[in-house]
């Protein structure tokens, strides 16, 4: 086992967070110990757009199962008392048995929210959470996870089924249209990121993907360009973009993803029954 003072590729990850990164892997070590699998980053880091005053640092840990429930709570607090740089930490745990399995529920043993942009949460119960963003963390994981330490990504984490991740970008993209408290920009882009992932298959970080449907769909090219302009601000200077706009934008986004998800449950149906 690599030591956990120091992160496994430094160059991997932001300078701005690398201090921040090991110290967070030393004090998982700390409390986890032996039971402690693998740590590393997803989201905006694993695809390689983190923007410093506007990206959260996404983090998954993977551990034994024996792991004790104390030692998890006692690892929420650690992680909770470590100042965090960016605009927030979201941090999932789960067991390596778990995490070894192409599930498509949340099925985490924490989920840590905190930092100074953030709404605080911590839940240690996974029922009590819509799955869709764990699944798609894991499937973008899978994709391009950054490891911070311990065994590689692709030993201890499974990708989700393609049926799994697209019900995933389903539920999120219905989630983002009823504007439960995101910010408009991040919602938008959000469905630019759905969009490119139906119709590629592969997980972009959300800017990218605005610069896709922007030159493919000249018919959005305002509502996503204002987007990418509000996403280049620090969080707290975002704009408020045209609710109608964005309402139209993400009915069309849902069109889009419906399709996708029916077009495979047929190709599903025309698989012949192997009895």
């Amino acid at each position: 086992m690599p030591r956990a003072d120091r992160l496994a590729d430094p160059p991997a990850v932001p300078a701005e967070l690398r201090s921040y990164l090991t110290e967070l892997v030393r004090r998982s070590d700390a409390v986890c110990g032996s039971r402690l699998v693998s740590v590393f980053a997803v989201g905006s880091i694993a695809l390689g757009d983190y923007r410093h005053g506007r990206s959260d640092v996404d983090v998954n840990v993977v551990v034994e199962p024996s792991l004790p429930d104390r030692a998890v709570r006692e690892l929420a607090d650690s992680l909770t008392d470590l100042p965090c740089p960016a605009a927030g930490l979201e941090l999932v745990l789960y067991d390596a048995d778990f995490a070894a399995r192409p599930a498509g529920v949340a099925g985490f043993r924490l989920n840590l929210n905190t930092g100074p942009l953030l709404r605080y949460q911590v839940s240690f119960d996974s029922s009590e959470s819509p799955a869709f963003w764990f699944v798609i963390d894991r499937a973008i994981g899978f994709q391009s996870g950054r490891l911070l330490f311990g065994r590689p990504v692709r030993e201890v984490l499974a990708a989700p089924a393609r049926a799994d991740q697209l019900a995933a970008v389903l539920d999120s993209v219905r989630d983002q249209a009823r504007d439960a408290g995101h910010m408009s920009d991040n919602r938008v882009l959000n469905g630019c990121r759905a969009v490119v992932f139906c119709r590629t298959g592969r997980w972009v970080a959300k800017y990218r993907a605005g610069q896709v449907i922007s030159e493919s769909e000249p018919d959005f090219g305002l509502i996503v360009g204002s987007a990418l302009r509000s996403f280049e601000r620090p969080r707290a200077e975002a704009s408020d973009l045209p609710p109608d706009q964005v309402r139209e934008f993400l009915n069309w986004v849902r069109e889009v993803v419906e399709e996708t998800v029916g077009r495979q449950c047929e190709s599903a149906d025309d698989v012949p029954d192997p009895s």
